[in-house]
């Protein structure tokens, strides 16, 4: 069997007491790398100033190779920051107006991924297979076809991809379709996905569709297809029972004692409509009085890129508006929104899910969203909750039992919230079983072993 190396912007090192990071993703590509042996490469996610990075710090953890390297704090400023988090995220997440084009950006972007290469190069034998990840790195592969590297290289985006219009807005997107096609296989969350990137090779004629599923461009032939990405299912189902044990859930459950908990967890984005979702929440407690005192709202809200100025802006407008909507609705011994700006641990998270009855997953547009595939997965199978979700989520395609709504409608949210708090249980437990048996059989595992088994067939 061929050895796997895996490259993406950061890596999930284990501990120094060797335990994986606890996130499904880490979990998975790291037991597809200790089946197989091989390396895992990426950014340290530290910066080294003004001069050139050290040579790459490898660690080994059994057969499998943790390969780190830092990048001056121009490249951190310019390719990350710069153009990755305030070029591609806000193009690919169909917002226009927060995209900032830079020449020297866009120049760096390209020039770290030719840095990543010549890095990971020595690493590579003959018959390893690469696989690459998201949007960060999507020119790796053409550097390397570049180097002369013959290997089978899968590619696979984590975030949305947006329709020719919306793509075409940017700069250099001929260069980034190129470096798309030099994949033997691009994996995409959702179908959706899949043909936004078929109209984009074929709208001004980069490629062709020879067949379903089957592109060529740029004198290269290569695959697409749709792996919506799961979460290890049983075991944050596990997490959840094990968690209401903990002491932080218990306070949780009896400071709650008597009201209905509607929960939302999302890092802090302006892609996850967390706003939008703060005023649905107003106007149905405003519209069905008889819950006031009977729901809190809980918000987890980790930050995000602080050193992006917009992120920044919105943390402290979202921490304005909660407490806009506490002090306009609330009483003296009623707190209708809590907001946690700070992260939770994820067996915590579980036992949060479980207790609350609904879940709020709105966001504006995401690839996936894997938060709402973890509340159902926490939910007790005799009382569960409502997943009112998002239908510009990747999960929406399939997790049918959820109640769809539009984040940018606030009456419509607000009546599913409605709609949910009262669900009959028999009508709660059949939606929820379905999703549960969805998410049983395709779990991360199973996306990952998915997409390694059709990168290595010819």
């Amino acid at each position: 069997m061929s050895r796997l190396i895996i490259v993406s912007n950061r890596v999930s090192v284990p501990d120094n007491k060797g335990a994986a990071a606890a996130g499904g993703l880490a979990v998975a590509l790291q037991a597809a790398l200790a089946e197989r042996g091989g390396v895992w490469m990426g950014w340290s996610g530290k910066s080294s100033g003004d001069i050139e990075p050290e040579p790459l710090v490898l660690t080994q953890d059994g057969n499998i190779t943790y390969a780190l390297t830092d990048l001056t704090q121009t490249d951190v400023e310019e390719y990350y920051q710069g153009f990755a988090n305030r070029v591609l995220w806000p193009i690919c997440h169909y917002r226009l107006d927060l995209a900032e084009y830079g020449r020297k950006e866009m120049a760096s972007y390209f020039r770290v991924n030719r840095f990543f290469a010549h890095r990971l190069a020595p690493l590579i034998e003959p018959n390893d297979t690469i696989w690459v990840h998201d949007y960060h790195l999507i020119p790796l592969a053409a550097e390397l076809r570049e180097m002369g590297f013959k290997n089978r290289i899968g590619f696979f985006l984590h975030i949305p991809w947006p329709p020719a219009d919306v793509l075409f807005t940017m700069p250099v997107h001929e260069e980034i379709m190129r470096g798309l096609s030099s994949y033997d296989l691009l994996g995409f969350q959702t179908k959706y996905d899949l043909e936004n990137f078929a109209g984009c090779l074929k709208r001004e004629g980069m490629g062709v569709e020879n067949s379903p599923g089957h592109f060529s461009s740029h004198g290269h032939n290569f695959r697409g297809g749709a792996y919506s990405i799961g979460i290890e299912t049983a075991a944050f189902a596990a997490f959840a029972r094990k968690a209401a044990a903990h002491n932080m859930v218990r306070k949780a459950r009896q400071s709650i004692e008597g009201r209905d908990l509607i929960i939302g967890v999302d890092r802090l984005d302006y892609s996850k409509g967390i706003t939008q979702r703060i005023d649905a929440f107003e106007r149905f407690i405003t519209n069905n009085p008889a819950h006031q005192r009977r729901v809190t709202y809980l918000q987890i809200t980790p930050k995000s890129r602080s050193e992006v100025p917009e992120y920044e802006a919105m943390q402290h407008a979202v921490a304005e508006q909660a407490g806009r909507v506490n002090g306009a609705i609330g009483t003296v011994d009623w707190v209708p929104i809590r907001y946690i700006n700070r992260s939770i641990s994820r067996p915590i998270l579980a036992g949060l899910y479980r207790l609350a009855k609904v879940g709020l997953v709105t966001p504006l547009r995401d690839g996936m969203n894997l938060v709402a595939k973890e509340y159902v997965a926490a939910q007790d199978p005799d009382d569960p909750g409502v997943l009112v979700l998002s239908r510009f989520a990747g999960a929406a395609r399939e997790l049918k039992g959820a109640l769809l709504v539009n984040p940018y409608d606030v009456d419509g949210t607000a009546n599913a919230l409605a709609r949910s708090i009262n669900m009959p249980l028999e009508e709660r437990r059949e939606r929820w079983r379905g999703m549960m048996d969805h998410l049983l059989e395709n779990d991360v595992s199973r996306w990952c072993d998915t997409f390694l088994t059709d990168l290595r067939a010819e």
